[in-house]
């Protein structure tokens, strides 16, 4: 990366021609692309053969590992039987009907119904749009408005972009749009006040949310979205009773509750999905990622009885259902994402997650106790943060200008681990696939890397 960008070189012509999604255009044209050429397991290797522990399954969703031979040979199947047809206007595949069963059963929205996108933003949009219809049949078509919550991530089109809780997600395009609100994070490390304990800052939380309904009037707000463990805010895993306790003001209100299970879904946080891990019950769930180890571009929304005689009834005169993505239901997806849960099945993935991020959590936690600058690990499953403070008492945050959290990438990047920082939070949630050995040696690289951080700072000599 520090050497000069050759204009004919494959970096150079990337500068050239390609934008990348959250990358700096500037740094990018002085240090050029980090060029990565194959898989093998948890392992991504770069242009000149060097290996890394790719410790957050690329972007929290490679579940399987890099190259997975069959979901591959699922893929390869299905395109020379049928490359691609579509769901509209009746039209079904034998695939798509097999995953719409097993995903309602799966998240036990028993009576519900699977409607397939292809990105984690556009199932968030979806939901959004379902809530206004649902609504509107009721006869409150004045609930549009959407509530989300401070450091949520929920994508990056219009609408779900407007959904996060994070101002560099906002900065360049004017958004958040009109109608999309903001509540607190449930971050009991960063938000509890001094004497107050869990407990009392649920009830805060409970308190702040119902004020901010009241203010805008009940009879504007649709539905309440939210991750049951924030992930691209810093791996917030909410206190004991949080979701209980918004659900009761969101229920009071009529408000429906979206599930956004993007990251936390098929096995991440040590239950089939993180709802289960919080205790949520929600009207609608968002999916991705994981649904396919992201083999390919697939999404679903689950949703409960109550919103599919919504759109029933909204059609009862004869119209159609106004939704649709030109690959919804795409033939070679489906069947990638059965493939996919058929191994998440026969791997036991619920309980290996479990033990896997025990392990891992276990190497964390001992890391932590002698780092001076460990403040505190956090997560569930294979969902874990780090989080680096300037002083562990006080809970003192680093200078941002310091950019501690990206040193911590550059260095463990070097040391052959991938990471991700969220501000001068670590986060880790490798493929789950990793055994006892892996973990052992993410946990090896993190320490490595921390200590030479450490150095880096000040803190040791």
């Amino acid at each position: 990366m520090n050497q000069p960008v050759l204009p004919n070189s494959l970096e150079g012509r990337d500068v050239a021609f390609h934008l990348h999604s959250q990358t700096n255009p500037r740094q990018m044209e002085e240090n050029g692309p980090i060029v990565v050429t194959r898989g093998e397991g948890i392992r991504v290797y770069d242009a000149a053969g060097k290996p890394y522990i790719d410790a957050m399954a690329g972007l929290w969703c490679a579940s399987l590992g890099f190259a997975n031979e069959r979901l591959a040979a699922a893929a390869s199947r299905q395109y020379t039987e049928l490359g691609f047809y579509h769901t509209f206007f009746q039209r079904t595949l034998p695939g798509a009907t097999q995953l719409a069963e097993k995903l309602v059963d799966l998240t036990g929205m028993t009576g519900g119904k699977a409607y397939f996108a292809t990105s984690g933003s556009e199932a968030n949009e979806t939901m959004v749009k379902l809530a206004w219809v649902y609504h509107t049949v009721r006869g409150k078509p004045t609930k549009r408005k959407v509530i989300a919550r401070d450091r949520a991530f929920h994508g990056s089109t219009i609408a779900a972009a407007s959904m996060c809780g994070l101002g560099f997600m906002h900065r360049e395009f004017g958004l958040p749009l009109p109608g999309f609100l903001h509540t607190l994070c449930p971050d009991a490390y960063r938000g509890m006040r001094e004497g107050e304990d869990e407990a009392a800052f649920v009830e805060r939380l409970a308190r702040e949310l119902e004020s901010l309904i009241l203010r805008e009037g009940p009879d504007s707000i649709a539905a309440f979205i939210a991750e049951p463990i924030n992930a691209g805010g810093g791996i917030i895993l909410p206190p004991a009773g949080y979701f209980s306790r918004i659900q009761q003001i969101l229920n009071k209100y009529d408000i429906l509750f979206l599930d956004d299970e993007i990251v936390c879904g098929f096995g991440r946080t040590g239950e089939w999905f993180g709802k289960d891990t919080v205790g949520a019950s929600p009207d609608m769930m968002a999916l991705a990622k994981g649904l396919s180890s992201a083999y390919f571009p697939i999404s679903a929304v689950v949703l409960a009885p109550h919103i599919y005689e919504a759109v029933k009834e909204f059609n009862k005169a004869g119209g159609n259902f106004g939704h649709g993505f030109t690959n919804s239901g795409h033939p070679v997806g489906v069947a990638v994402a059965l493939e996919a849960l058929a191994i998440y099945e026969e791997m036991n993935v619920v309980e290996h997650v479990r033990a896997m991020g025990a392990r891992l959590r276990g190497h964390f936690e001992r890391i932590g106790r002698a780092s001076p600058i460990v403040g505190q690990v956090r997560g569930a499953g294979l969902m874990l943060g780090i989080e680096l403070v300037a002083d562990k008492t006080s809970r003192t945050p680093f200078d941002p200008h310091l950019q501690v959290g990206m040193a911590f990438d550059r260095i463990a990047y070097g040391n052959g681990l991938v990471a991700r920082c969220m501000g001068d939070v670590l986060g880790f949630s490798p493929p789950l696939i990793v055994t006892e050995s892996d973990v052992d040696e993410i946990a090896e690289r993190c320490e490595t890397s921390l200590h030479q951080l450490e150095r880096h700072l000040g803190c040791l000599p």
